[in-house]
């Protein structure tokens, strides 16, 4: 297999909704651009919640009606995750802050960013993806929704560094 040449890290807090959903959206999106050889993706969460649990069936099943796998387990957020991504897109401000805490040198700030900086059609008033596991059905498929369209813009984000 080729060597992917750019890595994207989501991070929520438990990995089992928000983190795992935009992993499998940009997957899907990735693949349809034809970059699954040149991006590679992946998702963790702040804290250790659900180690080694699958995503949410909630988002699983919203997914699915989308024609999008979501796959994948649940693991924590690692220091080495800093060095190893070139872009960590975290879903609100709590993890950007237990995210910035483990960058000791300060010299990972530029690459972490928050989803909804590339949101372009929905999230320009709300700075944070809402985390929908104790809500109802209308919150997955807002967050859905919310990712979808973030993770275009993380698509042509990338796509505009590659050229």
């Amino acid at each position: 297999m080729p060597r992917t040449s750019f890595k994207v890290l989501f991070v929520c807090l438990g990995n089992i909704c928000r983190s795992p959903a935009g992993e499998n959206i940009l997957r899907h999106l990735v693949k349809d651009a034809g970059l699954e050889n040149v991006v590679e993706i992946d998702s963790a969460g702040t804290h250790d919640y659900h180690p080694r649990k699958a995503p949410d069936h909630r988002m699983t099943r919203i997914l699915a009606t989308r024609g999008i796998t979501n796959h994948g387990y649940g693991r924590q957020f690692v220091a080495d995750d800093l060095s190893n991504f070139d872009l960590i897109l975290v879903m609100d401000s709590e993890n950007l802050e237990n995210i910035l805490t483990l960058d000791f040198e300060k010299r990972h700030i530029p690459k972490v960013k928050r989803m909804t900086d590339f949101c372009v059609e929905i999230a320009h008033q709300i700075p944070d993806v809402p985390d929908p596991y104790y809500g109802g059905a209308e919150g997955f498929e807002f967050v859905a929704d919310l990712l979808t369209d973030g993770c275009r813009g993380v698509l042509k984000h990338i796509q505009s560094i590659r050229q």
